[in-house]
């Protein structure tokens, strides 16, 4: 078993399953939905091994498959996981079946190509979030934005050609950054060392002068802000999302948006964790924009969809600033509020693409009542709505309280400002819910609503379940990254920290200046780098 290439079967086998949809002559739409269902299927419980063998207790890689690929220029099929990016990939192939599954009467034409695309975007995002090498994570980074481009130009709503230029051009432009950084640290690297590679864990130690660090971190970093999308470069998502079908929209905010957030915790941070501190405190408040920025524009926005859309932008906000006060409880917060996001928003888009195929509407104005006509869309959409402002006992309550527990570490006031996001959210979430669903039930076109199916409740239950697991028992998940997010933290040098004044509280500030006057390196310090990220808990 050691030698089997067990994350490579997760990686590949949606695209091989797409590729044979694609050439599957004379399949009737039956047998390739229930195809395309059986493959997304047997690729989430082959990753399921993923969790239950993986070893919390090593900062080692794990599912490790390393093999030379381009030798001339250090290019290797280098993949594996850890505590970072563990989640993320059981969160790929939670999600995928159950797009399958509301794509079932949602999608009549072209079908074998959509969900060969959508199969084909799963392989590209698993490859994002298992790639240990730059070249490799880059090539999966660019594929996965051609099927997501079709799923939204061929299968979107009216405006779905501008919706899917627009997602292009963001993200291509970000690519074009990111290509050139790599290229130019690839070339540092091998001039220092001697060694050409793209090893991400070799490209760790390249020892980077401040001025390149500079340009380099602003590279990757736009190119990342932009996936995740940090305001002010977020204005792709709300058309991209309003366009995409139900199953696209769900794979965009349950998944394609942790790429960037993943990916200034693989490569950005670490490999210029300098000028990470540096631009930390602007990072933050870019954090702190969008979450008020996302919840007050989600609250005028007519269409339910649109106002999902938007509430991502909020709740994004508070992964960034949970990544960038730079402590244990504020990483871990980030980490599980990926996971919280792409369930609860997930799940909010799997609603808004039910009611849809009912009413073809998304206008919150042609609704009211609606938990009337159906009882069953009333219960899980309560439940999710819930889940997503942060009620205790679900699990967007532990993901925030502990991105705020470490923000007010870090700084009361980015607690205070961030929290005021969580309330902006419960206003418009439940102020949207109580348009839907109660009230008078006037509109003769919601009367005779059709409440959820079997194949509905089947979406919606494992989501819900998962919810609650994270929610009650949210330790199965944290004890999972405890030491990657030590790691991590141990990355991040006390330099860093020391160039982010907005991140210290005033006693730690004064204690660092006087044992550098005394020319001593800062041992009892919170920040000193071997601390980790228990001196961080001090903050």
């Amino acid at each position: 078993m050691n030698n089997f290439p067990f994350l490579s079967v997760v990686v590949f086998l949606p695209m091989l399953g797409g590729i044979v949809l694609l050439f599957w002559k004379n399949a009737s739409a039956d047998r390739i939905r229930n195809a395309a269902l059986l493959i997304s299927l047997v690729d989430f419980l082959v990753s399921l091994p993923l969790y239950i063998w993986f070893n919390a207790s090593t900062i080692q890689p794990q599912f490790v498959e390393q093999h030379p690929w381009i030798r001339s220029i250090g290019v290797e099929y280098y993949i594996g996981i850890d505590g970072l990016s563990l989640f993320l990939v059981l969160l790929t192939t939670f999600l995928t079946p159950l797009c399958v599954l509301i794509s079932w009467n949602d999608i009549r034409a072209k079908m074998k190509q959509f969900y060969a695309l959508l199969l084909m975007l799963e392989t590209g995002i698993l490859g994002v979030f298992v790639s240990f090498d730059l070249f490799l994570f880059f090539l999966f980074w660019e594929a996965m934005m051609i099927p997501m481009y079709f799923l939204i130009g061929v299968w979107g709503g009216p405006n779905r050609i501008y919706a899917a230029v627009k997602f292009f051009l963001y993200t291509i432009a970000g690519s074009a950054l990111m290509l050139v950084a790599i290229v130019f640290l690839f070339n540092l690297h091998e001039a220092q060392t001697g060694v050409a590679t793209f090893n991400i864990f070799q490209l760790y130690g390249t020892d980077l002068p401040a001025h390149q660090q500079y340009w380099l971190f602003l590279a990757f970093f736009v190119a990342f802000a932009i996936k995740v999308p940090l305001f002010p470069f977020h204005t792709w998502l709300p058309d991209a999302h309003t366009e995409a079908p139900t199953a696209g929209s769900v794979i965009l905010a349950g998944v394609l948006l942790k790429m960037g957030t993943y990916a200034i915790l693989r490569f950005a941070i670490p490999l210029f964790p300098e000028m990470a501190g540096k631009f930390a405190p602007l990072i933050i408040i870019l954090g702190l924009i969008g979450i008020i920025y996302g919840a007050l524009v989600a609250m005028v926005q007519p269409d339910v969809k649109k106002l999902v859309a938007y509430s991502s932008v909020s709740h994004l906000g508070f992964v960034m600033v949970g990544m960038f006060v730079f402590n244990e409880q504020g990483l871990h917060g980030a980490i599980l509020q990926m996971i919280n996001h792409g369930l609860s928003t997930g799940a909010l888009f799997l609603l808004v693409g039910m009611i849809y195929e009912r009413r073809h509407t998304r206008m919150i104005s042609e609704f009211g009542g609606v938990a009337k006509s159906m009882p069953l869309f009333f219960f899980f959409f309560l439940i999710v709505l819930l889940s997503s402002i942060g009620l205790p006992l679900l699990n967007g309550f532990v993901g925030e309280f502990l991105i705020l527990l470490g923000a007010f570490r870090a700084k009361a006031w980015i607690a205070i400002v961030a929290a005021t996001g969580v309330v902006w959210g419960a206003v418009y979430m439940l102020w949207m819910f109580q348009r839907m669903m109660f009230g008078p039930l006037d509109k003769e076109e919601n009367k005779n609503l059709k409440d959820l199916d079997r194949r509905e409740i089947a979406i919606l239950v494992p989501i819900v379940l998962a919810m609650f697991w994270i929610g009650i028992y949210s330790n199965s998940f944290l004890r999972k990254m405890d030491t990657s997010v030590e790691q991590s933290l141990k990355q991040v040098k006390k330099e860093q920290i020391s160039v982010s004044p907005l991140l210290m509280k005033e006693g730690v500030r004064e204690r660092l200046e006087m044992q550098r006057t005394l020319n001593q390196p800062p041992s009892n310090s919170p920040l000193h780098k071997g601390g980790g990220s228990r001196a961080h808990n001090r903050l």
